[in-house]
């Protein structure tokens, strides 16, 4: 009797609660707020939108496509967390409604809630194996993981499944970069130009494949026609100005660095790479006047491209006063010491030793592993008349790299300077490793 009265006291609890069915006037209203709101989101106008769409609910507060529309138009509003609670309320009324874990699914991404994001995008495959927007975005979260190599197999199967999108293959050929797959981007954004010539992303991630295959001259090209179409895009210009430095068309690198920091006046690497054309041009000055704005700016773990190198030199007398460069530039270095490294030869050049010797301590201090910084203060500080500090910087350069031929060759010649015979070991070491000039100090002072 007690299991009967439930049953019945449970079918007058759904009677009682049952909503009313809006009438046929309320019905036609809101499919016309629903029309008008769709029309509204197509013109971006997103916030009428929502509001259309709260009119639909309220007339029809069980339509799930209602909803669905809602938070799209709160998603666009960057209002993810009302998005997710609206796509939550459509899944609720529509279990099966793949478009609505999508959406939740991008929703929760740009809370940089990945791992749901993937589950949600797991149950639209799971409801719909061939929708490659589930595939796409379920990509892009992997890729926000670090999950390179999961995310290119999304990427793949929704090129299989729609192979005429072009954001899929800019997806795909961003995730092989990644994975430093660069010949194996260069196709995929190929395509997509193919597909879309007038975006600028594909020529610009063409580009960035092709200066890292040192084809600097190609990416040069790319990145010219993806400013073409968006002329205000200060990473374009500044990673050109990087490939102008490398084949030395340094008044064009200039030009794009400057032009860069007028769009964004905190890239220190902009402000480091000018400095570094300026130096080349041979304004000093002007260089260390920039690589102090890349110091005082802060915030050089941004630094996406350093300059770096071996350096030569010629020591004591006409040698040490005929001092030479032979910079050549590294990509992708994080190390902030490179400023100060670049600052110092920019003031040894100009006499300042002890600034300069500042430099290189901070250099040091900042990357005790920096060989090329303790071998240029040894230089200066032969320059200075510390000879004995001069050879401990090139020892500890030689220590870090045995393999460095210019130590070899200036710690030989100062302590030959010195008197020490050992330092015809040295150039002989120098000369082994491919340091030729170091035989014609061997055939003046050693013989």
């Amino acid at each position: 009797m007690k299991k009967r009265f439930l049953l019945i006291a449970s079918s007058l609890l759904t009677l009682t609660f049952l909503p009313q069915l809006p009438t046929k006037a309320q019905q036609q209203s809101a499919q016309e707020y629903m029309e008008l709101g769709i029309m509204q989101s197509r013109a971006s106008n997103y916030a009428e939108a929502q509001k259309s769409f709260t009119l639909v609910i309220n007339s029809s507060p069980e339509n799930a496509t209602a909803y669905f529309n809602r938070g799209y138009a709160k998603y666009n509003l960057k209002d993810h967390r009302g998005a997710i609670n609206d796509f939550d309320k459509a899944i609720d009324l529509n279990p099966k409604y793949t478009e609505a874990y999508i959406a939740r699914g991008m929703s929760k991404s740009k809370q940089d809630d990945n791992k749901g994001a993937i589950q949600d995008y797991n149950r639209a495959i799971e409801l719909n194996p061939l929708d490659a927007n589930a595939f796409f975005s379920r990509g892009v979260s992997k890729v926000k993981a670090e999950n390179y190599k999961g995310a290119l197999s999304d990427f793949n199967k929704s090129i299989e499944i729609v192979p005429d999108n072009a954001p899929s293959y800019i997806a795909r050929g961003t995730c092989k970069q990644n994975l430093e797959d660069y010949k194996g981007s260069l196709e995929d954004f190929t395509k997509a130009i193919e597909i879309s010539p007038k975006r600028p992303t594909p020529h610009v991630g063409r580009a960035f494949s092709k200066m890292k295959l040192n084809d600097f001259k190609g990416a040069i090209a790319d990145y010219s026609k993806g400013l073409e179409i968006n002329p205000e895009d200060a990473e374009s210009l500044y990673h050109r100005g990087f490939c102008k430095s490398q084949i030395e068309d340094y008044s064009g690198a200039l030009a794009d660095f400057d032009k860069a920091l007028t769009l964004d006046q905190e890239s220190v690497g902009a402000y480091y790479g000018r400095g570094f054309a300026k130096n080349k041009l041979g304004n000093t000055k002007g260089a260390i006047e920039d690589y102090n704005r890349a110091i005082l700016t802060g915030n050089l773990e941004k630094i996406k491209i350093v300059y770096s190198g071996p350096i030569t030199k010629q020591i004591l007398d006409e040698l040490r006063n005929n001092v030479q460069e032979r910079l050549k530039m590294a990509e992708m270095s994080p190390e902030r010491s490179e400023v100060y490294f670049n600052r110092g030869l920019a003031k040894a050049r100009l006499g300042d030793t002890k600034q300069a010797i500042e430099d290189y301590n901070k250099a040091i201090d900042l990357n005790p592993t920096y060989a090329e910084a303790y071998f240029t203060r040894g230089m200066v500080k032969s320059a200075m008349g510390d000879q004995r500090g001069a050879v401990q910087d090139c020892t500890n350069a030689i220590k870090l790299n045995p393999k460095y031929a210019e130590a070899y060759y200036v710690r030989g010649i100062i302590k030959q300077a010195l008197g020490n015979t050992d330092g015809c070991f040295d150039l002989s070491k120098s000369g082994e490793l491919g340091y030729n000039q170091a035989y014609n100090v061997i055939r003046d002072y050693c013989n």
